[in-house]
């Protein structure tokens, strides 16, 4: 249903109301259906194809925000660029300000977890650079891969959540388990990153900022 003329806080509302019961796709429909503006998100990390393949079924070009740190892995910038080509992305990449060697030299190489350099290397690599990717595309909607069973925090959202600036982050496999995952991989004979690390997470199942900070920077 269109409810191009309410609030972002009223689409919220109607929009957990209407998709508590939806698919994935239909989640996507339903935000693009809207007639806003609207953003997806990846880091190509595992499962990615997922996100991207549903998405751009549903609208070819919708804007596809990597925020490229500098640290991935070979394998992960092979399976990025398989996955652009493949499904001929609307890429849109940002990066830091500063280069992962010079930044290597001024911390001393990647920051530990607990490490007070830490949220300074993750301001820097990520939440930045995506906080300009925001200004950039001023979208009311940014869809998301997140599920619930990856963190505890995860567990705690709706499929439609405030977001950073005031937008709506919209989380079509909120309720997907890994196991459906990659039947959906399966069944679209879609590829899997094989090494894959982010050095603002280090562990799965820590949150990086970029899904609990209004990181207005």
């Amino acid at each position: 249903m269109d409810h191009r003329n309410v609030s972002l806080d009223e689409l919220q509302v109607l929009g957990n109301k209407e998709l508590a019961d939806k698919t994935p796709s239909e989640i996507i429909q339903w935000t693009v259906d809207q007639n806003k503006a609207a953003i997806v998100s990846t880091s190509f990390g595992p499962f990615s194809a997922v996100m991207l393949h549903a998405a751009t079924r549903v609208k070819a070009d919708i804007p596809v925000i990597w925020v490229d740190s500098g640290y991935n892995t070979w394998e992960t910038y092979v399976y990025a660029e398989k996955l652009i080509k493949d499904l001929q992305l609307n890429i849109q990449v940002f990066i830091p300000q500063m280069s992962a060697a010079r930044r290597d030299a001024v911390m001393k190489g990647i920051p530990a977890v607990s490490s007070d350099l830490h949220p300074e290397f993750t301001r820097q690599v990520k939440l930045e650079p995506f906080q300009r990717a925001l200004d950039a595309f001023k979208p009311d909607f940014w869809i998301t891969a997140i599920r619930k069973d990856e963190t505890d925090f995860r567990k705690t959202l709706d499929i439609i959540s405030k977001g950073p600036n005031g937008i709506l982050k919209v989380a079509p496999f909120l309720q997907w388990t890994e196991v459906d995952m990659e039947a959906y991989l399966y069944e679209h004979s879609l590829p899997q990153v094989e090494n894959y690390f982010d050095p603002t997470k280090v562990a799965s199942d820590r949150e990086c900022g970029l899904h609990t900070t209004d990181y207005s920077i």
